[in-house]
């Protein structure tokens, strides 16, 4: 059974910092390629970065590039968003998840829940100006 399970997220002011966390279990069967993809109210999922299985190489969708890093500690099976100079634009629900393939979705950063095959519930990032 696969399992990711977010964590970390709260309401910060514009400008703060915030660590989420997703633990995952059950990703045995092949190697996962992992992401972290957001929603905010009333608009679609928004992929924001990616790693690789092992944890070494990272992408990110370009109005966060200078300011997230995602990280993946495969000893403890935790994959990281350190989120840096937030600003309210980046209020949503975040999410892990968990894919196979390891690619930048083409067209803009708009995804689709069937894009990935194993999903968390979420953690709310609130953003206040």
């Amino acid at each position: 059974q696969v399992v990711l399970e977010e964590s970390g997220g709260s309401s910060v002011q514009a400008g703060g910092s915030l660590r989420l966390s997703c633990a995952f279990s059950g990703l045995t069967s092949r190697p996962y390629s992992m992401y972290w993809v957001r929603q905010a109210i009333g608009k679609g999922l928004e992929w924001v970065a990616g790693t690789n299985a092992a944890g070494i190489t990272a992408i990110y969708e370009d109005s966060v590039k200078d300011r997230f890093t995602i990280s993946k500690d495969n000893a403890k099976n935790i994959l990281y968003l350190e989120m840096n100079g937030l600003e309210s634009e980046d209020t949503a629900i975040y999410y892990c998840a968990a894919d196979p393939a390891f690619f930048r979705p083409a067209g803009g950063p708009s995804v689709r829940r069937e894009d990935f095959q194993y999903w968390g519930q979420g953690t709310q990032v609130t953003v206040s100006s």
